[in-house]
């Protein structure tokens, strides 16, 4: 079976609902928050809920590995069922995993998220790039021939990053090369005028940063996630002034401020809904 690109996927998907993904962030204060006790049954209470209210009215739906993993093997059932109900939904799944390895330990992790018969198969990952954008090539091939998507980390907005991502090697940007390597793999989707399968993670808070890197985002056909809306100070204008030409490629993204509006379903559908409109609005204006 021939899958469509998961970039073309994306975009219709941001098309028809909205340039927004929410995250499923079950972390022990949220949990408590929604009155949930923090174990696995709070757990599953928790993202199913999420995917009640989210399947089928956002683009995109972001799980987070971690506060899964955190209970073992329960916990990474509840993922499973989870990523399963996007699926049912026919919502996109972006399992943040943020995998990073080289050769047969690449491939593996590779072959969990993004082959076809994998239980915690996702509809793109998140992955690491700092052995090397290269070192990412069993996740990118795999990805490729399944129809799903990759997101790199590129520019993120801890105050750490920047000692990495702005560091200089053969006068261009660890940042850099990761965009370049992305549109190198994208090129064929930019040819034909659509989103690449490649995607960046480039946070919403970084500011100028994006300009002063000089990072050819637009050019690089990348749908680009953007984390930190909400809570970590990030606003669909924000995005703008720091995306410029690429804001259409962006996938905002935001955790804490939707997923306080629960643990009502329709609650979260309507925080939800907001975000995507006021980020489908900031993406229409010149």
């Amino acid at each position: 079976m021939t899958r469509t690109p998961f970039g073309e996927r994306l975009r219709a998907a941001m098309d028809a609902h909205g340039p927004f993904c929410p995250g499923i962030d079950p972390h022990a204060a949220l949990l408590d928050a929604w009155g949930l006790p923090d174990s696995v049954d709070g757990l599953e209470r928790f993202a199913l809920t999420c995917v009640e209210a989210f399947g089928g009215t956002v683009a995109c739906v972001k799980p987070q590995s971690a506060f899964f993993e955190r209970f073992g093997s329960r916990g990474v059932a509840v993922l499973e069922r989870t990523l399963e109900g996007l699926r049912e939904a026919g919502t996109l799944s972006l399992l943040d995993a943020k995998r990073g390895d080289i050769g047969t330990t690449m491939a593996g992790y590779a072959q969990a998220y993004l082959s076809d018969d994998s239980p915690v198969r996702a509809d793109a990952v998140t992955v690491s790039p700092y052995l090397g954008y290269e070192s990412l090539r069993p996740a990118l091939d795999l990805a490729a021939a399944t129809g799903r998507g990759v997101f790199v980390l590129t520019l993120t907005s801890n105050p750490e990053g920047a000692s990495v991502q702005h560091a200089v090697r053969d006068d261009a940007t660890v940042a850099a090369s990761i965009v370049d390597g992305a549109g190198a793999d994208n090129a064929a989707a930019r040819a034909r005028g659509a989103l690449g399968s490649v995607g960046l993670v480039v946070g919403a808070t970084v500011g100028s940063a994006v300009a002063d890197l000089g990072l050819d985002l637009a050019g690089s056909a990348a749908p680009i996630l953007a984390p930190g809306l909400g809570a970590q100070g990030g606003t669909p204008d924000g995005l703008r002034r720091t995306f410029g030409d690429a804001m259409p490629q962006v996938l905002g993204n935001s955790s804490r401020a939707v997923l306080g509006a629960g643990p009502g379903v329709a609650a979260l559908r309507a925080e939800a809904r907001r975000a995507a409109d006021d980020l489908a609005n900031a993406a229409s204006r010149r």
